[in-house]
């Protein structure tokens, strides 16, 4: 055999081993096959239900009242929002109220419907707690959560919350929070000229005196500090 015979011999063995190799192995690496990538998540109603009692829960009651069906009652001192269905009937979703010296009472209508509110916070807030943003775009972190109805020319709302362990409590600046599910839930059942009561922090039956009283509320004895590092928390907290 000559010598270019040979060498053309190793040539077509030393070929047919990479060729077995590749083909156990897989593709060869110049030939990759695409990588599929995911699609972004689109952006869902969020949910943010918390372990709440069964009383604060999203629930049809029995609600007796003379406001008319389609009317919202606030009942601050029990931290419960009513829809007034008829009938004897309401729908009750428990929410989180105005902290000490921020509860209001008295009688407003929606004057305006936002989903995915963003946020302002008002020059009395900014004033009290000047380390809060000036502006939040909406959406999941926004502290207004997925949607907020806006009483009459007054800086409160009825509004979403993404701090859901807050229901049931006093701690806004005077807003009433809900649940997500349950705002948007509300905010579909509503419409601008919605008659809203609140009612004070006192005993339930006080409501007849509030009915057609504007809206008032009474200010903290003190500006609220800026947070430490011992009591900071997060703004929406407040």
């Amino acid at each position: 055999m000559t010598a270019f015979a040979r060498t053309a011999a190793r040539t077509a063995v030393a070929l047919a081993a990479l060729w077995s190799t590749a083909a156990v192995a897989g593709p060869f690496p110049f030939f990759e096959s695409p990588t599929l990538r995911e699609a972004p998540p689109a952006v869902e109603e969020p949910t943010n239900s918390a372990e709440l009692p069964a009383s604060l829960r999203r629930q049809v009651v029995a609600y007796a009242t003379s406001e008319a069906p389609g009317t919202i009652v606030i009942d601050t001192p029990h931290t419960y929002l009513y829809l007034v269905l008829g009938g004897g009937k309401a729908m009750r979703y428990g929410i989180g109220v105005g902290r000490d010296g921020f509860t209001w009472s008295g009688t407003q209508t929606i004057t305006r419907k936002q989903e995915w509110p963003d946020w302002t916070p008002p020059p009395e807030m900014l004033q009290r707690q000047p380390y809060l943003p000036r502006f939040m775009a909406g959406g999941p972190g926004n502290p207004l959560g997925a949607r907020a109805m806006y009483l009459g020319n007054t800086i409160y709302r009825i509004h979403g919350t993404n701090a859901p362990d807050t229901i049931g409590h006093q701690v806004s600046s005077g807003c009433i929070r809900m649940l997500n599910e349950d705002v948007t839930d509300l905010y579909g059942r509503v419409t601008v000229g919605t008659k809203v009561v609140v009612l004070p922090m006192g005993r339930h039956h006080e409501a007849a005196a509030v009915r057609s009283a504007p809206a008032v509320i009474v200010p903290p004895a003190e500006a609220t500090p800026a947070p430490t590092a011992a009591s900071w928390r997060p703004f929406w907290m407040n």
